[in-house]
């Protein structure tokens, strides 16, 4: 079983992470690439093993009094297992993004410039619940070149433990280091964790606002947030009813512990006394709990709205309805109380449609399909470390391309630079190749 190293032995842990990170930079498509596949075929073998273990957790969490939500989280079954595992071997199948040249110039003759991807180094991930996370993430990172330090919700550390036995049994059969994964396992570990900024150079944290914020305030180490997943659809003026009932259930109810799940539904009060009770029905059938401002709760049967409503991430089967008098409103509504994760509009209208999808502030914005394709599974990226809901990039789902960063190297023939300065200065040609 892995073990988790104390406090005082994280410095020497990150020490090895980074010089396993050093080499895996250094290996070649292929060598990566047999790594990944080497995970998958350790993960499809170690199935019953993985799930007794997840099990345990489990059985442990729900004897604790678990929340719902954070149980749908941890619930590792086969079929999540086994997509997980797909997963992996997708990643395995998607273009390198290491050694790509995005810049090639000719600052002169004989003097050649590039900018070239390279991997970050080091991350540091820290989540709740959901051991999948943990598959997802070391395979994008072995891919990318980066080793990994994991800190997964305690409730999974049973899970997580196998996993990480299971991963570095497999990397140990291939060029890759062991070392270039590594699970951390108790609360005290992520204080030391973000004092490491000499060995790591990526916080990674998916949770809470809260807890998204307490990272922020205590590391000097760059931090890439994720919190919360306070997600919209609105139903326009000129929706569809078919439409609108397909996708605000599917938004709302086919993984509602998901953090692109909505939480609040907004509808233009031209449409509400129609569409209203059928999609109320709808919900209510798949067990959805409504609440409603005034003008909703006198079309429909549920509990009144509060203002804390409108803020909350429930990720649960509650759902927070709203009248709005016209597009701004709507648009006006998210922007005041959404996270900047993935917010939808279902209208017919192509105009308007555009509209909310260019003033809307979010990393998704998505017209007449559901939220819940916000994934980077889904976006083709094999797996995702996370979502992104800050301002500069990678923002959105956070694949291979958000964990690669670059570097400019210049080959000359012993050019310097006083040759091109003062005066009688040789001029620069700046001839892109």
């Amino acid at each position: 079983m892995v073990i988790s190293p104390s406090v005082s032995a994280l410095p020497t842990l990150a020490h090895n992470a980074r010089q396993a990170a050093l080499y895996l930079g250094t290996l070649s498509t292929a060598e990566r690439n047999r790594a990944i596949a080497a995970i998958a075929d350790g993960l499809t073998a170690a199935m019953p093993e993985i799930l007794a273990a997840n099990q345990e957790d489990c059985a442990a969490a729900e004897a604790m009094g678990i929340a719902k939500p954070l149980y749908n989280r941890l619930l590792l079954g086969e079929s999540k297992l086994k997509s997980t595992i797909a997963g992996v071997k997708d990643v395995e199948h998607l273009p390198d993004p290491l050694g790509q040249v995005t810049l090639h110039r000719q600052l002169d003759e004989g003097l050649v410039l590039k900018r070239v991807g390279c991997p970050l180094g080091v991350l540091g991930v820290i989540f709740e619940a959901r051991p999948e996370a943990l598959i997802q993430i070391s395979s994008l990172a072995i891919k990318s070149g980066n080793a990994v330090i994991l800190k997964g919700g305690r409730e999974a550390t049973r899970s997580c433990q196998v996993l990480t036995e299971v991963i570095q049994t497999a990397l140990a059969k291939t060029a890759v280091k062991p070392e270039a994964v590594n699970l951390l396992t108790t609360r005290e570990e992520i204080r030391g964790l973000l004092a490491l900024n000499q060995y790591v150079d990526l916080i990674i944290p998916r949770g809470s606002n809260e807890f998204v914020q307490y990272i922020q305030q205590n590391t000097q180490i760059p931090v890439l947030g994720h919190a919360d997943g306070i997600c919209h659809l609105y139903l326009d003026a000129q929706a569809d009813l078919a439409k609108a009932i397909a996708v605000t259930v599917d938004a709302k109810t086919q993984y509602p512990a998901a953090c692109n799940a909505i939480e609040t539904l907004l509808v233009h009060q031209a449409i509400a006394a129609e569409f209203l009770p059928p999609l109320a029905q709808a919900l209510k059938e798949k067990g959805v709990s409504l609440r409603g401002d005034g003008e909703t709760q006198k079309l429909i049967d549920c509990e009144p709205a509060t203002e804390v409503d409108w803020r909350t991430e429930y990720s649960d089967l509650i759902l927070a309805i709203k009248i709005v008098d016209s597009l701004e409103a709507a648009i006006d509504h998210i922007n005041q109380y959404g996270s900047k994760h993935t917010d939808g509009i279902i209208s017919e209208d192509l105009a308007v449609a555009e509209q909310f999808c260019q003033r809307v502030d979010a990393a998704g914005v998505y017209h007449n399909c559901s939220t819940r394709f916000a994934d980077g599974f889904r976006y083709g990226f094999g797996a995702e470390v996370g979502i992104s809901t800050q301002k500069m990039p990678p923002r959105g789902p956070v694949g291979l391309e958000g964990l690669v960063t670059y570097k400019y190297q210049l080959w000359g023939h012993g050019q310097i630079a006083a040759t091109y300065t003062g005066q009688g200065a040789k001029a620069f040609t700046h001839l892109d190749l």
